[in-house]
């Protein structure tokens, strides 16, 4: 009977926790991006726990649209990060364009990390990501934000987690007002072969 109530107590705090954890992620947040809707927030905490959005095959079709983006956008429209993780847990990171706008790392280096990590053997199933998801919208409902469009964004995604999908993407008013360009790298690729680049002299 000890055990057994001793076992629920650490249950309890563990969903404490983890509910504190979702509290402070969203504040960052909202306070990084005041105009995330809960799409953004979404997506963040989707690219934590599955990574990239999808496997790549096609190696010179990722090439191509990473030179695009480099050559359409100028070091002034990017935002000012080299990196931040993603979500409540930072499993990923995301490599902002920047560092290789800025000769910090090279795009091949990029590119190799990032599929590298796109198309990792660990990638957890969508059931267990929806079964996350409804965790962390449950503890973002008790925070009572008041955030544009909200029921109607819940409920999009919803629609798309009941037919076995979850990637989406940013909301148009983050998009707009952030200009998001950035690879999803794994966080061990990252530290072991990104980080060590970007704050050094060259």
């Amino acid at each position: 009977m000890k055990k057994t109530f001793v076992t629920f107590i650490a249950l309890l705090m563990t969903i404490a926790a983890t509910a504190q954890d979702i509290e402070r992620f969203v504040s960052r947040q909202m306070q990084d991006y005041p105009k995330s809707r809960l799409l953004d927030i979404y997506k963040s905490c989707f690219q934590d726990y599955m990574g990239a959005e999808h496997l790549v095959s096609d190696r010179q079709r990722v090439k191509v649209y990473l030179d695009e983006e480099l050559q359409a956008n100028n070091i002034d429209d990017l935002l000012p990060w080299y990196y931040e993780p993603c979500g409540i847990d930072g499993q990923y990171v995301r490599v902002s364009i920047r560092a290789v706008k800025e000769n910090k790392i090279s795009e091949d280096l990029l590119l190799d990390a990032f599929i590298r990590s796109a198309n990792s053997d660990k990638r957890p199933s969508v059931e267990s990501w929806r079964d996350r998801w409804h965790m962390i919208i449950g503890t973002i409902d008790q925070m009572q934000l008041i955030l544009p469009h909200y029921q109607q964004d819940r409920e999009y995604i919803d629609s798309i987690l009941t037919v076995g999908k979850y990637a989406i993407s940013h909301s148009p008013e983050y998009r707009e007002a952030y200009r998001p360009h950035y690879r999803i790298i794994e966080r061990g690729i990252f530290e072991r072969e990104i980080k060590p680049l970007l704050f050094t002299n060259q």
